[in-house]
């Protein structure tokens, strides 16, 4: 693995991270009856998505300040959009076995916002047994693991167990590499972005679970680039990062550049980018926040590990 070019890892963040800005309004819930957000969570998925990605870079400090206001406005917007959490609360009180409410208020309590009723239910819900035998994938076990430990409800009953979660993914089987597809490509990526909680703490990761990936994720981020799938290859190279030794190849962020769009925009895929705004962003907001998440993560592990960054 080569040096990682911190430069242009934080160019291209930066640049996704305005166009989000720019663009937020789309992902308004203005046209949304309130009824709808309570009965269906994809409603706020964009919101959720975004204040990830927001909350990553106010958590992380690398960024410069430019950065750091554009992260705290999307936060605060998205915040107001969903009731200041009470939308969130209202969600869960009419379904609680839903994991939306959590994972999503989980980025920003990332970034320091509170809801005490949602922190109430939380801890109620914690304590069930009906949670707890919901019948998830793996990796949303972990998902759902990793949001109660943000917000802190992970103890006690509450409590999970973490060498399990994690054995019982296609990862922690360490299976034939040859056999990943697409959708196990993306399984593979969330099983280690809530083992390590986005890169904050990267030995979540098993040590035989980091050899396998740090041997393979090469030859995958190169068979999703050259099938054009810009998406999973941007969350390859967050992965890549989030590894106890980060692995990185400076090819791969000059790729992700020669992507991105004067925008700010990372295209999923080579298929024509529409020119309605609102289209745009339907259709590339993900990618543009993985661009965001992989450079501000990237960013973070050059600068605290000594020698691993370039110019």
């Amino acid at each position: 693995m080569t040096a990682l070019p911190v430069r242009t890892a934080h160019e291209i963040s930066g640049r996704a991270l305005a166009w989000l800005h720019a663009n937020r309004e789309y992902g308004a819930l203005s046209s949304v009856p309130r009824s709808d957000v309570g009965e269906e969570g994809e409603t706020y998925k964009a919101l959720a998505e975004t204040a990830l990605a927001a909350s990553l870079v106010l958590r992380d400090g690398a960024a410069g300040t430019t950065e750091l206001t554009l992260a705290r406005e999307l936060l605060d917007f998205g915040w107001r959009q969903l009731g200041e959490g009470t939308l969130l609360y209202e969600r869960l009180l009419r379904h609680p076995l839903t994991t939306d409410p959590m994972e999503t208020y989980a980025h920003f309590v990332r970034a320091g916002y509170r809801h005490a009723l949602l922190d109430g239910l939380l801890a109620h819900n914690a304590a069930l047994r009906a949670t707890h035998a919901c019948e998830h994938i793996p990796n949303r076990r972990l998902a759902v693991a990793n949001a109660s430990r943000i917000t802190g409800h992970d103890h006690g009953a509450g409590a999970h167990d973490w060498a399990s979660l994690t054995r019982a993914t296609w990862l922690g089987a360490l299976p034939e590499p040859w056999h990943i597809d697409w959708l196990t490509g993306y399984a593979v990526t969330h099983t280690v972005f809530h083992l390590t909680d986005w890169g904050r703490l990267p030995g979540g990761l098993p040590a035989d679970i980091a050899g396998y990936l740090r041997d393979w994720l090469p030859m995958w981020t190169d068979i999703w680039a050259e099938t054009s799938q810009w998406d999973l290859m941007a969350e390859l190279m967050i992965v890549g990062n989030c590894l106890p030794d980060p692995a990185t190849e400076a090819e791969d962020w000059q790729r992700l550049a020669e992507l991105q769009h004067a925008d700010g925009l990372v295209p999923r895929d080579d298929k024509p980018v529409d020119d309605d705004p609102a289209q745009r962003f339907e259709d590339h907001q993900h990618t543009t926040i993985v661009a965001v998440v992989a450079g501000t993560i990237a960013v973070n592990r050059a600068l605290n590990e000594p020698g691993r960054a370039a110019a």
